[in-house]
C-alpha cells in the first residue's frame, strides 16, 4: 500500500506540494506530468492507495477516478483553483476548492498552513501570473524589491519548465524539479545553490528572445492571436509568453497557438488582466479545452478549427 502525491507540473503545483511536505513530511509516490497533463488520478489503483493528496489539477477532469478512490474509502485531500464541477460528497474527501481569479493552489495551501512557508506560496502566485496577489501575500515577509523580483523570476522559471507537449520538451521532468526543490525550506537558498535555476534561466532567456521576434498573426483593439511554429521552444514559452503579453497589454486578451507535430495546435489563452474572466468559457467550447477564468487552454485544436477559434476568441473578448 502506497501514499500518493498528485500534482500539476507547473510552479503552482510544485510549490503547493513543497509547502505541504515541509509542514507535513510524508514518503509518497509522485504522480505528475507536463502542465497540460491533468488526467492523473486514473494512474492510481484504489486498492493500492493508503492516502492521496491532489494539488492544482481539475477535479472535473478527474471525477471518475476520484469517485473510484472514494468508493474504496481512500482518504483524499484535494486543493485546487480550477472549476471543479460537482464536488463529490464523501467523508473520505477533504476538498479546498477556491475558483477566485486572484488565487492559486499555492495560496490555498498557504491559507491552510497559516503562512508557515509563505515564500513558496508567493513563488507559486508569481508563477501563475498573479503578481498583485503575490505582492499582497508577501507583505508580512517585508522583502526588499530585489528579493521580490527574485521570487517572481523563480516562479516564472518553474512555470516555464512545465509547458510542453511531452516531457521531452522540458528541461526537467516536474517530479525531478520537485525533488531538486525539496531540500530547500527557503527559496532563496535554492536560487543560490542549485544549478537547476541557472539552467532554466538560460533556457528562458533564449526562448523568450525567439518568441518576441514573432509578430501577431491577427489582432484587434481587444484581442491578439499569435501563431508559433512546431518547435520545442514554442511549446515551452506558450504559457510564460502569454503571461508577459497579458502584463504588457492589460486591457487586451491574448491567445498563443503553437503548432504540434501532428498538425494540431496547442492553445494558451489569457483574459485581460484588468478583467480576468472568460478564458475558461472560451476554451471549454472546444474538445480538450479547459482551465480557469483568467488563464485557460486547449491541448489539441485541429488545424481546420483555428479560424473558428479566432472567431470565438474575438466574440468572447470583444470590447
Amino acid at each position: 500500500m502506497t501514499a500518493f502525491d498528485v500534482f500539476n507540473g507547473d510552479a503552482d503545483g510544485i510549490c503547493a506540494l513543497h509547502q505541504l511536505r515541509l509542514a507535513e513530511p510524508r514518503d509518497a509516490q509522485l504522480i505528475t506530468g507536463v502542465k497540460r497533463d491533468i488526467a492523473l488520478l486514473q494512474q492510481i489503483i484504489p486498492t493500492q492507495a493508503t492516502t492521496v493528496t491532489v494539488l492544482d489539477i481539475s477535479m472535473e477532469k478527474n471525477v471518475d477516478a476520484l469517485q473510484s478512490l472514494l468508493a474504496a474509502d481512500v482518504p483524499v485531500f484535494y486543493a485546487d483553483h480550477h472549476v471543479p464541477g460537482d464536488i463529490p460528497q464523501h467523508s473520505a474527501l477533504t476538498a479546498h476548492i477556491d475558483t477566485d481569479a486572484n488565487i492559486c493552489t499555492g495560496l490555498i495551501v498557504n491559507r491552510i498552513l497559516n503562512n508557515q512557508h509563505l515564500r513558496w506560496a508567493v513563488t507559486a502566485a508569481f508563477g501563475d501570473n498573479l503578481h498583485s496577489a503575490a505582492k499582497e501575500a508577501a507583505a508580512p515577509l517585508n522583502l526588499s524589491e530585489i528579493e521580490l523580483m527574485k521570487l517572481e523570476e523563480l516562479g516564472t522559471l518553474m512555470n516555464y519548465n512545465g509547458y510542453g507537449s511531452s516531457l521531452d520538451d522540458l528541461f526537467f521532468a516536474p517530479d525531478v524539479l520537485y525533488r531538486k526543490v525539496q531540500p530547500y525550506e527557503n527559496p532563496f537558498d535554492f536560487i543560490t545553490n542549485d544549478d537547476a535555476f541557472k539552467i532554466l534561466q538560460q533556457g528562458y532567456t533564449s526562448d523568450m528572445q525567439r518568441a518576441e521576434s514573432i509578430d501577431a498573426h491577427w489582432q484587434s483593439e481587444s484581442c491578439a492571436l499569435f501563431v508559433f511554429p512546431d518547435d520545442p521552444f514554442a511549446r515551452r514559452v506558450s504559457g510564460v509568453y502569454s503571461n508577459q503579453l497579458a502584463r504588457e497589454n492589460p486591457d487586451r486578451a491574448h491567445a498563443l497557438a503553437s503548432l504540434l507535430a501532428d498538425g494540431n495546435y496547442l492553445i494558451s489563452v489569457r483574459a485581460p488582466l484588468n478583467n480576468k474572466t472568460g478564458a475558461d468559457e472560451l476554451c471549454r467550447q472546444f474538445p480538450t479545452g479547459g482551465g480557469r477564468k483568467a488563464a485557460a487552454g486547449i491541448n489539441a485544436l485541429p488545424a481546420d478549427q483555428l479560424g473558428a477559434f479566432r472567431e470565438a476568441f474575438s466574440r468572447q473578448f470583444s470590447s
